[in-house]
């Protein structure tokens, strides 16, 4: 049986990001297995010296913290981890819920926006989610300014609401948000990938985004400007196999661009809740095809070494063929033409030793020049 100690010390290694925190747990019989594998994993890899691995003691402290909060720490392997959010790619490892755990797995749709959002757009974003919310329907956002407070506020005078937070579970972001955020953990569920105490930063968002996307059947964006976050959470639901709504609105307002894009490029033009009710999925199985690492890469597992001359060569061609604009993994294998469980043992070295960076979609970046 796997020790919770561990498997948290190893979700918070340096290096372990979610991807290789899964195929770690994988190819190792347990996470303290992989704890000793890692350094050399890392030297494989080329990194000089080992990652840095949280003690016991420290993996011990922040689970109190969460329970002192009245939360619960969900691992990706755990019978309780959201089932849906479990198929993205880059699930994450573990998860502080504050909250019902349960909550997270009942049908959802996410109800997303633009921060500076009209009027207009706050009221209907809190329509439309207290008619959601009163179909039975769990309704998700990030608990920013605009949109995502007006879906959780409508959400929570008929239904349930989940807020994932791009801080630690201790942390209200924006501060002005705090008692919404009190009042979610008390009626729904608070969902955080960082631990207690962690300050939200810039980077931390578009993470956020992916598990708003991935606890949701389907997406709705009420407001958008290009290149919004709101529109990263929009594309990595439709990457993910979900479905993807936007409210239609006036071209001269820069707020609707996001949204009428949305709506030209094939999201469902949405006016009422009726029109997510009728396109919305009944249940994981239904979603547009879309497979997640767990599922795609079943059939070939890692394998748990490469000879050590394969190992250089393979590495040194997946190297060869990176850069600091990301590659999708099955691109990357189709062109490097080497087995797929050999590129995928020496891209978890890879990540492990710093060298390259793994981003939603089951993308891979390289790091520092290589």
């Amino acid at each position: 049986m796997n020790d919770p100690t561990d498997r948290l010390r190893l979700a918070r290694t340096e290096g372990v990001g979610p991807v290789a925190w899964r195929r770690l747990m994988r190819r190792y019989a347990s996470a303290t297995e992989a704890l000793d594998a890692l350094p050399s994993l890392a030297r494989a890899a080329g990194r000089a010296t080992p990652p840095r691995i949280p003690s016991a003691g420290d993996a011990r402290r922040e689970a109190d913290r969460v329970a002192a909060m009245g939360g619960r720490l969900l691992f990706q392997d755990d019978a309780a981890y959201p089932a849906l959010l479990a198929r993205l790619d880059d699930a994450p490892a573990v998860i502080a819920v504050l909250g019902d755990p349960a909550l997270l797995s009942q049908r959802a749709v996410a109800v997303v926006g633009s921060r500076n959002a009209s009027a207009n757009g706050q009221r209907l974003a809190e329509s439309l989610s207290a008619d959601l919310a009163q179909q039975g329907l769990a309704v998700v956002s990030g608990l920013a300014r605009g949109i995502d407070a007006a879906a959780h506020r409508g959400a929570l005078r008929t239904g349930i609401t989940i807020a994932c937070i791009a801080g630690g579970p201790d942390v209200a972001y924006p501060p002005e948000h705090a008692d919404l955020q009190r009042r979610i953990a008390e009626n729904g569920a608070v969902v955080a990938e960082l631990p207690p105490g962690v300050q939200p930063q810039a980077r931390h968002f578009p993470r956020r985004n992916r598990v708003i996307a991935g606890l949701a059947l389907g997406v709705l964006v009420v407001e958008a400007a290009p290149r919004s976050g709101s529109l990263i959470t929009a594309r990595l639901a439709a990457e993910a196999g979900r479905e993807v709504f936007a409210i239609p609105g006036s071209p001269l307002d820069p707020r609707a661009r996001g949204a009428n894009g949305l709506i030209r490029d094939g999201a469902h033009l949405t006016e009422t809740a009726d029109d997510i009710l009728a396109a919305l999925p009944q249940d994981a199985t239904r979603l547009r095809g879309q497979l997640g690492l767990a599922e795609s890469q079943e059939a070939h597992e890692t394998p748990d070494f490469l000879p050590e001359g394969d190992h250089a060569r393979t590495l040194a061609a997946v190297v060869a063929l990176l850069g600091p604009t990301p590659t999708a993994v099955d691109d990357l294998i189709r062109r490097c033409q080497l087995p797929g469980p050999a590129v995928l043992t020496v891209l978890l070295d890879l990540e492990i030793a710093g060298r390259i960076e793994t981003l939603p979609g089951n993308r891979v970046a390289l790091l520092g020049g290589g």
